[in-house]
């Protein structure tokens, strides 16, 4: 949560950041969430991300904002690393039915892509800046094994 007039601000890759705000009582607040679920297949677990959900929602609430008017705007998810997982897609996917789940509107979003994101969130307004960050994404990881003299091993 923010004072009126102040900003949030974040830089996100993989990572979501949902901004919720309520227009009528001109507050807001903003979570930064690096790994939405755990586990997989059968035991998967999504408590981080619902946490992370539910603090900023209660938070806004206990600032006198009213569930039936939240708003929603949110950010990130990029693939940073080729070759790995796209855990970006699997935070922004949790976060966008999160949201659908629980009746609040998402009035815009930016997910996926390659590159990381700054993030200006003005709660009183429900503004949000956004400036992609060039360069930010990382080649996949180089692997030497082995050498013509023996035994070098490089994983990184």
């Amino acid at each position: 949560m923010a004072v009126p007039g102040g900003v949030i601000t974040t830089v996100l890759g993989s990572c979501v950041a949902t901004c919720i705000w309520d227009p009528v009582a001109r507050v807001g607040g903003m979570n930064h969430i690096l790994v939405a679920e755990s586990g997989s297949g059968p035991t998967r677990c999504d408590a981080v991300g619902v946490n992370a959900m539910e603090l900023v929602i209660n938070g806004l609430i206990h600032c006198g904002a009213r569930r039936a008017n939240l708003q929603a705007k949110v950010f990130g998810g990029a693939k940073m690393i080729d070759g790995l997982s796209d855990i970006g897609q699997v935070n922004g996917l949790f976060v966008v039915e999160y949201l659908e789940r629980e009746g609040i509107t998402c009035v815009n979003k930016s997910l996926g892509g390659t590159l990381a994101r700054q993030i200006r969130f003005y709660p009183a307004e429900g503004r949000v800046l956004q400036k992609s960050i060039a360069g930010a994404a990382v080649p996949p990881p180089r692997r030497k094994v082995g050498s013509a003299d023996g035994n070098d091993l490089e994983l990184f």
